[in-house]
């Protein structure tokens, strides 16, 4: 990771509140924050499909996709938006909880280490999913999204465990209301920037 890189990455299982959390903050603090969107939503849109639809193998081979495109998308964003704190919808690291062999295979397949993913970032921001309070909305505000009630909070916890090395993980609970987790998630992010080196 660039020295001069603050990365900021929000993940937790389906149904959190990730992508329009990133994408509003963004939006509504464009001197502060630049997106980095979720690439497993691109990689997915682009081949017209979703993860319980493929085999094994396809599985494999779009996760590969998937690490490939947020390394780029990470590289890309920086380069672009010097100075700029870059806020991720999830990281490299989210992508082991869906390899098939488990997150060990994982690394192995793409010559890397968990230690060495957990790097690229500053701070982890784990969201949990609304699901744990019975508010789930499955795929209709996501057509890659296929998980139910029950997976996406299972989902949340290995997330959880692939993130908890991470020395600046924090947690956000579940809210009824998103508007609730903003303020949540502002709240700890006005506290990450306080400790945070100036990149400018």
């Amino acid at each position: 990771m660039s020295p001069s890189a603050n990365k900021i990455v929000l993940t937790g299982g389906p149904g959190a509140g990730k992508t329009v959390i990133t994408h509003r903050l963004a939006r509504d603090f464009p001197d502060r924050f630049v997106l980095v969107p979720e690439a497993a939503t691109h990689v997915y849109s682009d081949l017209a499909t979703r993860w319980d639809k493929l085999d094994r193998e396809g599985r494999k081979r779009v996760q590969r996709l998937i690490y490939a495109h947020q390394i780029a998308q990470e590289d890309c964003v920086l380069e672009q938006n010097p100075g700029k704190t870059l806020l991720l919808d999830r990281g490299t690291i989210d992508g082991a909880a869906y390899w098939p062999d488990g997150p060990g295979a994982y690394w192995q397949d793409l010559h890397t280490t968990n230690s060495r993913e957990l790097s690229r970032y500053d701070h982890v921001l784990w969201l949990e999913t609304a699901a744990a309070l019975g508010i789930y909305d499955g795929d209709a505000s996501n057509p890659v999204r296929f998980e139910s009630p029950t997976a996406a909070v299972e989902s949340g916890k290995l997330l959880l465990a692939l993130w908890k090395d991470h020395p600046h993980l924090h947690h956000v609970g579940a809210f009824v209301t998103l508007d609730d987790k903003i303020s949540a998630v502002m709240e700890i992010l006005g506290d990450v920037e306080c400790r945070m080196p100036n990149v400018e």
